[in-house]
């Protein structure tokens, strides 16, 4: 596996990874009408490439495959972490996540974890702050607003 930064060559792959994603491996937590108003096929490409490359964006690549993405901002906010269908359960989301996770100078790191990926982020440390549904399309999602606590080590 190798880690890069995005490029805006990647944008289109990206949101159709995205789309898969959700409609596939987030499927098993959430309805066809939910996955359909959280990712519906029709990404604004302009708007996805501009918020990517606002953020710090990591690509995970598999023999030159793009197998995941994920962006953190310079606040902390961990906005996306998505692997491929295909790619799932190969570290490649942990690798993402310690990537983004040591890239950032905050004491704490938030996130907006789904239903599906809940169980990731506890693992990894993160707290459950509170649930929330989120209004997509007229459509209500369950998601959960995530909180680790970074060590910060003292200056000697």
């Amino acid at each position: 596996m190798h880690l890069r930064q995005y490029q805006e060559s990647d944008c289109t792959i990206l949101t159709e990874l995205f789309y898969h994603t959700v409609h596939t491996v987030n499927a098993k937590d959430y309805s066809k009408e939910q996955v359909d108003a959280w990712a519906d096929g029709n990404p604004d490409l302009t708007q996805w490439n501009e918020s990517l490359l606002s953020h710090y964006t990591i690509v995970a690549e598999i023999n030159g495959i793009i197998a995941g993405f994920g962006d953190i901002d310079n606040s902390g906010y961990l906005d996306r972490l998505y692997v491929h269908p295909d790619y799932q359960h190969q570290g490649i989301a942990t690798a993402l996540c310690n990537e983004l996770e040591s890239s950032v100078n905050a004491d704490r790191i938030i996130t907006h974890a789904s239903i599906t990926a809940r169980s990731f982020f506890e693992h990894r440390g993160y707290k459950v702050l509170k649930e929330q549904q989120v209004l997509r399309r007229n459509i209500l999602l369950t998601n959960y607003v995530m909180e680790l606590e970074l060590k910060m080590t003292p200056l000697l």
